[in-house]
């Protein structure tokens, strides 16, 4: 009996359907069968599937007289299938590479639930895509498995088909099936949600929906969109049979109020001679389930009364309110640069810097480290940071906080002296005579960036190179932490500016952390006493853009097994106010070709480089070495070369200390622990007091607590620690 059956109705589709079920066999986990339902479909689907099936006996071929819609197809497929879990593809559309497996890891982690939730994302024929559910909707959070009615807001998922795997015990005992029509899936996912007594979710995009240009079948016939109401009847009949889930009737009345106004209001979507009868049948829906709505706003009372037009008035005025707020901001904006360009006729003040890490989080990276030590060594410096309030965690309180796009920010930009940015300084801004800009960056560079990335179309398709080049103009320093970074960005950033290469000030803190800092950063990130700690960063993919990281922390954690815990190192900005704070907490470093490797390697900890797309990388983005060739440690080209490194003790062996050595000496031979007060000193002061740089066998990077073996899990920053089933 197979794992998995994936169930694919395929109706008008025959252009698609290579490519869905191509993306069903080719996926590393193997233990599955394709049930592929030709639904009466007219084109060459029928010939498609037989190829399919001939080629490949996991595939299996039903074939109905004439069409009947997706849902009785899936339902004809669900009764031929045999797995323990059914997930249902629509033919245009695919699952991403690795979908299954991540699937079945998170299945076995959380002991077999009825349902599982998983996150897609929407590829749009122009070429687009953006994720599915919306930000942390899916996030892994105790208790990992649950009820709805721990998680509600599960209910703002979309009510489709393809998002979900379900046990197939569970569903044949609730007699769980799709209805005819359209929006079969409403009334399948609502009842399948509320119904799992187990649910559980993984936060990764599984399947990629398709959103053609000609649209679906709803765009084909928009007549069908009139079908969404004997769904909801069926949604809220479903809920009367079940005396138990009587309290989710007005969770679902919201959200049923909620589809219809959308559907409604969406340009297009109704054929212009039904939208009276839709919005006048939508009304009669709501009351007929009126007794299940727990509050009444203006516009479901309007709804359910069926005032359209007061309905459509109302909207309008709302859209004039959001068109007046927008046309104030746009005011105020231009209010801020007239006064922005009063202020750059006014003297420079001396005494002023601002500082920016735009994208970093907060106060962190270079920018932060060379504030604090300017602030430290120049008395009467007033120093700024341009950041949200969300963004202000860990800005020390001598620190002026700009809001971004704020008269003070622009006032501030026109009137200090010194601007220290690790990226753009805002579109528009002039910079001044006697004005002094320093480009810190944004770690060593591994891939290529600036004008070099012309020669690599994916990465290189967003690059303005002479808006880049004006930019350039205005930089008076570029800091460098070694020669391979100056050599590279001197390339891709020509100009006429001068190159520090002086160390990279973020690292300072590598060297200045004690083994009692270190232990307390420990136990904020909830790393457990005598843990060995993983940290996993691995580098954006221009080619994969908004897509989760190709390998699996959960997966990781559950491999490595007894005595580690992996620090996912992919969390989102603002999670952990910088990344220093994780490597100080890690053992070792598990990274692709991340930049954060060249800060690390000052640490002189075990550094494992997961090359398994290396060619691929090196093809979109271009590289300035070969990492592989020349690596801060082992390879391993593949998840379960990496997983015997760490149980071989190959990852911290004699031969990892020596490439890490080579490596170090290669990129770290400034990073001694007061690289930002250098940069302080040539910036504010014109190099007095610069001091020589610490040789080597003098430095002393922050030392680890000493370890021990509890059992293997995941450590998210800022959240509680994920168990991970313990191997071996």
């Amino acid at each position: 009996m197979p794992r998995f059956s994936v169930i694919v109705p395929a109706h008008q589709a025959h252009a698609y359907v290579p490519e869905c079920l191509e993306s069903v066999l080719t996926q590393s986990f193997t233990d599955l069968e394709l049930i592929a339902v030709d639904d009466g479909s007219p084109d060459a689907c029928g010939g498609l599937l037989t190829d399919a099936a001939a080629a490949d006996r996991r595939v299996t071929v039903l074939r109905l007289a004439e069409p009947t819609g997706p849902g009785p197809a899936r339902n004809a497929g669900l009764a031929h299938a045999r797995g323990d879990y059914v997930l249902f593809l629509d033919s245009d559309d695919a699952l991403s590479p690795g979908a299954l497996q991540a699937i079945a890891d998170r299945l076995l982690d959380t002991a077999e639930p009825d349902l599982l939730l998983f996150d897609h994302e929407r590829a749009f024929w122009h070429g687009g895509t953006d994720r599915g559910a919306p930000a942390g909707l899916l996030a892994h959070r105790e208790p990992q498995v649950f009820r709805a009615g721990d998680r509600p807001e599960l209910l703002r998922l979309p009510g489709v088909a393809w998002n979900k795997a379900c046990r197939r015990a569970f569903l044949t005992r609730h007699g769980l099936r799709f209805p005819p029509g359209a929006y079969e899936g409403v009334a399948f996912s609502w009842s399948v949600l509320l119904a799992a007594e187990a649910v559980t979710v993984l936060d990764r995009v599984c399947v990629q929906h398709r959103r053609r240009r000609s649209g679906g079948l709803l765009a084909q016939a928009p007549r069908k969109h009139f079908d969404l109401f004997a769904q909801y009847d069926r949604v809220f009949a479903f809920l009367d049979r079940q005396p138990g889930l009587h309290p989710w009737r007005p969770v679902l009345y919201r959200r049923m109020t909620d589809h219809l106004t959308a559907v409604f209001l969406a340009p297009g979507r109704l054929p212009r001679a039904g939208r009276a009868e839709f919005f006048r049948r939508s009304g009669r829906l709501c009351a007929r389930h009126r007794a299940a709505a727990d509050r009444t706003t203006l516009r479901y009372l309007l709804l359910r009364l069926g005032a359209r037009r007061t309905f459509r008035l109302l909207w309008a005025a709302g859209g004039l309110r959001r068109r007046l707020r927008a046309a104030c901001r746009a005011v105020h904006g231009a209010a801020v640069r007239a006064a922005y360009r009063v202020h750059c006729r006014r003297r420079l003040d001396p005494a002023l810097a601002v500082f920016a890490a735009p994208g970093e989080g907060g106060y962190t990276g270079d920018p932060a480290a060379v504030e604090a030590a300017a602030r430290r060594l120049i008395p009467g410096l007033r120093t700024a940071w341009v950041g949200t309030e969300a963004q202000a965690a860990g800005l020390p309180r001598a620190v002026r906080r700009l809001q971004p796009g704020s008269a003070a920010h622009w006032r501030a930009l026109a009137r200090a002296t010194y601007l220290v940015s690790s990226g753009d300084f805002e579109a528009g801004l002039r910079k001044r005579p006697g004005q002094v800009l320093v480009q810190t960056h944004r770690g060593s560079p591994l891939g290529r960036e600036g004008l070099d990335l012309g020669d690599h179309p994916v990465a290189g398709l967003r690059v303005d190179c002479a808006a880049l080049l004006a930019r350039v103009d205005d930089w008076d320093y570029s800091l460098s932490a070694n020669r391979h970074s100056t050599l590279a960005r001197e390339r891709a950033y020509p100009g006429r500016y001068t190159t520090l290469e002086y160390g990279a000030p973020r690292n300072d803190v590598l060297y200045r952390a004690t083994a009692e800092d270190v232990a307390r950063v420990r136990t904020e990130l909830g790393v457990p006493a005598g843990a060995v700690a993983v940290l996993y960063a691995p580098a954006p993919r221009d080619h994969l853009r908004g897509r989760p990281p190709r390998l699996d922390v959960t997966r990781l954690a559950h491999a490595l097994g007894h005595g580690f815990v992996v620090l996912d190192g992919t969390a989102p900005h603002g999670v952990h106010r910088s990344a220093a704070r994780l490597c100080l907490a890690a053992d070792a470093l598990v990274t692709d070709y991340a930049p954060l490797v060249f800060d690390y390697a000052n640490l002189d900890r075990p550094i494992v480089l997961h090359a398994d797309d290396w060619e691929t990388f090196r093809a979109t983005r271009g590289t300035y070495l070969d990492l592989p060739s020349t690596p801060p440690g082992p390879v391993a080209w593949d998840v379960a070369g990496l997983v015997r490194l760490f149980h071989s003790g190959a990852w911290c062996g004699p031969q990892s200390t020596a490439l890490r050595s080579a490596f170090r000496a290669r990129y770290c031979p400034y990073d001694d622990g007061h690289a930002a007060e250098r940069v302080a000193r040539a910036v504010f002061l014109d190099g007095v007091g610069l001091a020589p740089v610490v040789p080597p066998a003098h430095r002393r990077p922050a030392p680890l607590p000493s370890v021990a073996a509890p059992r293997g899990r995941v450590v998210r920053p800022g959240g509680p620690p994920t168990a991970a089933r313990t191997t071996g």
